[in-house]
């Protein structure tokens, strides 16, 4: 039988799997993935903040997310600096504030290591709830959402004719990325949340032939990774949230094998609808 803080943890595992699947399929095909790491990275200074002023950290660092987020979109369309040079700054900045503002904060015991790298066997029952409702909320928002996020990750020209907002959409999408690191935080880390967001779409991405299969299949990748990272660690007594991430891994790396087959290669490239098959790469 297994303890009911391993139970809540595979709970809370299975809950991100479900949740960071089709968000990171988006992340993928827009080449996102050092944005989501600048969000992750800027959430520990949230935590440190929230810790400061004495209120819950999830909500300091939804208060750091509310101002980094449009911050970040405005930026990245300035021509000073590239989006890689701004983004980095961002990153490590806001990285580097909040371990100097935790060793700051000696009125209050923490744990930054839970932070960097999650600690999923601690998460209660109000966790779970957290994860689950807020996990549903973010998908309900991405399925509203998800055929013009196509439409703009394809040509945002063509989205922007056709009237679908492209840049509105990427500021909802961004936030919602801000939101599962949130959620997902005490799970994996805040150094390890991108890893569940790109990887299991990453290995998905081979037997997926549309946009809606590859985000199945990461959600059944991020799921068995959460289960397989879980039993790893309980069997050898590692960490929790890097074994999920490994276990990840190891799927991505078993997903390799397919693609030198010519029918898996040639259904790897077609998930993108109506693009050149010469210019596709992680579009979907």
């Amino acid at each position: 039988m297994l303890d009911d803080f391993f139970t809540r943890a595979l709970i809370a595992g299975i809950g991100i799997g479900i949740v960071a699947g089709p968000l990171g399929c988006v992340i993928v095909w827009r080449r996102m993935a050092y944005f989501g790491a600048t969000l992750a990275h800027s959430a520990l200074l949230g935590v440190a903040v929230g810790l400061a002023l004495g209120v819950d950290p999830l909500i300091g660092v939804a208060l750091l997310s509310a101002l980094v987020v449009p911050l970040l979109v405005r930026l990245q369309g300035r021509p000073e600096l590239s989006s890689d040079t701004i983004l980095g700054i961002v990153a490590h900045g806001t990285l580097a504030l909040g371990v100097l503002l935790f060793g700051l904060i000696t009125w209050v015991r923490t744990d930054l290591i839970a932070y960097l790298f999650g600690d999923i066997l601690a998460v209660s029952t109000l966790d779970l709830i957290l994860i689950w409702g807020g996990g549903a909320i973010v998908l309900g928002i991405l399925a509203y959402i998800w055929r013009p996020l196509l439409a703009a990750t394809v040509s945002p020209e063509i989205a922007a004719a056709e009237g679908l907002a492209p840049d509105r959409q990427q500021l909802v999408f961004t936030f919602l990325i801000a939101a599962v690191i949130t959620i997902a935080m005490k799970v994996v880390g805040i150094l390890l949340i991108l890893s569940l967001l790109i990887i299991p779409p990453a290995a998905a991405r081979t037997f997926a032939s549309t946009p809606e299969q590859m985000a199945l299949g990461a959600i059944g990748i991020g799921v068995a990774s959460a289960i397989a990272g879980l039993l790893a660690s309980l069997q050898w007594d590692t960490a929790s949230g890097p074994s999920i991430v490994v276990a990840a891994l190891v799927l991505f790396l078993l997903s390799l094998a397919p693609r030198r087959l010519p029918g898996f290669a040639r259904k790897a490239a077609s998930v993108t609808p109506g693009e050149p098959e010469t210019e596709r790469s992680d579009r979907p």
